[in-house]
């Protein structure tokens, strides 16, 4: 039988077919041959009841995260908090590049602007990630919500952002029969516990989403510099006019990019994340810089 898997915990693998979820386990050959099932998985499977299958086949993923682990993603629900914890265009834009490396269509939800409804920094993301070509959703009561809410049919949407934005507050929001754990903001880290245990894919809106745990940091470890600059669509835009075919908007003269930047066309913040993010590649390492 085909199926995907909707959920995996300690050991099982839940699998969704015709209207059905099956409870199994993998072949042994899985970890010899060291593939590990994922959920969002299409696979094959043989069950002869609901509590006793076996997982046989996975087939071919179009992409998949590592952080979170799911498989073939459609789109990201990056959620981005305004304040508590205090917005970061360095860590917006990490997300969207592994969103970008993955092939997985973006969406930005800045949350917690109830918080401070007069903050500047509200019009101004929402200017520079729409110049871009992002959907960028500014909750305002629960607009935000259906507005978000339409993004979900017949798409297998992941929620992402720093821990203690707002996921799972904003998906209790959405569905509140789910009724996922939240957790405050910790005093002492400035940030939030994690509060999801296991990834599950949930029914939502004639679509499905994955409710994950949120984390404060992504490093490059999958993508090459050489790579880099295809994950920045501004950037892609203006290469075609750079002087070298495979310029790196670094220190190449003529450089379209550059130029760019200087008359404001591309946003400081995306082109110094860029020059960051490049260098941790090229190194192999995250750098994290102090909060002035």
């Amino acid at each position: 039988m085909k199926g995907q898997i909707r959920k995996a915990l300690s050991g099982f693998y839940y699998i969704y077919s015709e209207g059905q979820t099956y409870q199994t386990r993998a072949r042994g050959n899985f970890r010899n041959r060291k593939i590990t099932p994922l959920v969002g998985d299409e696979v094959i499977f043989e069950s002869s009841n609901l509590t006793d299958g076996y997982l046989l086949e996975i087939l071919p993923r179009e992409n998949e995260l590592v952080r979170p682990p799911v498989a073939n993603v459609d789109q990201g629900v990056v959620v981005t908090s305004l304040v508590e914890p205090n917005f970061s265009y360095n860590l917006l834009d990490r997300f969207l590049v592994t969103l970008e490396n993955k092939g997985i269509e973006p969406i930005i939800y800045l949350s917690k602007t109830d918080l401070d409804p007069r903050n500047p920094l509200i019009n101004e993301v929402k200017q520079v990630y729409e110049a871009i070509g992002y959907t960028v959703i500014i909750p305002k009561e629960d607009q935000g919500i259906v507005e978000l809410e339409q993004q979900f049919p017949q798409k297998l949407s992941v929620f992402m952002g720093q821990s203690g934005a707002g996921k799972s507050t904003l998906l209790n929001r959405i569905a509140p029969h789910l009724d996922l754990e939240t957790a405050e903001i910790s005093d002492s880290l400035g940030r939030g516990k994690h509060t999801t245990r296991h990834v599950e894919l949930l029914p939502i809106y004639e679509g499905l989403v994955a409710d994950t745990p949120g984390f404060s940091a992504i490093d490059f470890l999958e993508i090459q510099a050489v790579d880099l600059p295809k994950e920045f669509p501004e950037f892609v835009e203006a290469a075609a006019l750079c002087k070298f075919r495979e310029c790196m908007h670094d220190k190449e003269p003529s450089c379209e990019v550059k130029r760019r930047v200087e008359t404001k066309e591309i946003a400081q913040s995306r082109y110094d994340n860029y020059k960051q993010f490049l260098e941790e590649i090229e190194n192999k390492r995250p750098i994290y810089k102090k909060k002035k």
